[in-house]
C-alpha cells in the first residue's frame, strides 16, 4: 500500500490558530469562528469547528441555540457539565465524549462545574448529511482496556464498536500513544483525514507536529503516527 508522503500534508500550526481571551474563556480556534474570519481557514469538508476551549472554574457557556450541526465535546482535563433541551443533564470527565445532533434545533449549556479547577476540552462542529434532522444527543465512556489502547473509535456513522453515534460520514479515532510507539490508518480514496494534536509531540509521516497543531491530506494511502513523546490526539476520516 502506498504511503502518503510528507509533502501531501497540509499543516496548521497551533500559534497560527485564532485566539480569544474572554477572561473566564480561553479559546483557539483552527477554523473560523465568531470574531475570527480566516477565509483560507474555514473548515475541512465536513469539519467546522475545532475549539481548543479552556473555561474558568464555575463558568461557562449559558444556554444558547443551535440548529443542523453535529457538536461533540472531548475532555482534556477538569470536568465539563452538559445541559440541553432534550432532557440530558451529564458531567463528563477526561476522556469522556457527548455528541449532540442539533438538527431541527436544540438548547444548550456547558458550565464548568468545579470552583477552583480549570475545565480544558475540545470543542467541534461537523456538519450532518442532511438537514432538519430529529434533534439527539449520544455519549462515548473509554473502558479499561480502552485507557491504554493507542488507536480507539469514538464517534462513526453505525455506531459501531461502542462508539457514539453522527449523522455523517465521519469516524473520529482518539490515539493515545507512549513515546516510541507508532499507529496507521488507511485513508482511502474519496475521503480525508484531519489530525489534532491535543497534547504531546508526534511525527505524521515523518512531519513533527506539537501541542495545538494540525494537519490533514486528501491523498490515500497508509498514515503512520509516531509518538516523540507522550501524546494524545484526535483523528478525523471524512467523506
Amino acid at each position: 500500500m502506498k504511503t502518503t508522503s510528507t509533502t501531501d500534508l497540509t499543516i496548521r500550526r497551533a500559534q497560527e490558530r485564532g485566539h480569544a481571551d474572554h477572561g473566564w474563556l480561553n479559546s483557539h480556534h483552527s477554523f473560523s469562528f465568531a470574531d475570527y474570519y480566516d477565509p483560507a481557514h474555514s473548515g475541512f469538508r465536513s469539519l467546522r469547528v475545532i475549539n481548543d476551549d479552556r473555561v474558568a472554574p464555575g463558568r461557562g457557556f449559558g444556554a444558547h441555540p443551535h440548529h443542523d450541526m453535529e457538536i461533540f465535546s472531548y475532555v482534556l482535563e477538569g470536568a465539563l457539565a452538559h445541559r440541553d433541551s432534550l432532557g440530558n443533564s451529564r458531567v463528563l470527565q477526561p476522556g469522556q465524549v457527548q455528541l449532540m445532533s442539533a438538527g431541527r434545533g436544540v438548547t444548550h449549556s456547558e458550565f464548568n462545574p468545579s470552583a477552583d479547577k480549570l475545565t480544558h476540552f475540545l470543542q467541534i462542529w461537523i456538519l450532518p448529511r442532511e438537514r432538519g434532522l430529529a434533534p439527539t444527543y449520544t455519549e462515548w465512556h473509554p473502558t479499561v482496556e480502552h485507557a491504554t489502547a493507542p488507536k480507539v473509535l469514538l464517534i462513526s456513522p453505525d455506531g459501531r464498536q461502542g462508539s457514539a453515534t453522527i449523522h455523517q460520514d465521519a469516524d473520529i479515532y482518539r490515539l493515545r500513544l507512549k513515546t516510541g510507539e507508532s499507529v496507521t490508518h488507511e485513508l482511502k480514496p474519496g475521503r480525508g483525514a484531519w489530525l489534532q494534536i491535543a497534547d504531546g509531540t508526534l511525527a505524521f509521516n515523518g512531519v513533527e507536529l506539537a501541542t495545538g497543531d494540525g494537519a490533514s491530506t486528501e491523498i490515500p494511502g497508509l498514515l503512520t503516527f509516531t509518538a516523540t513523546g507522550p501524546v494524545e490526539a484526535l483523528l478525523f476520516d471524512l467523506k
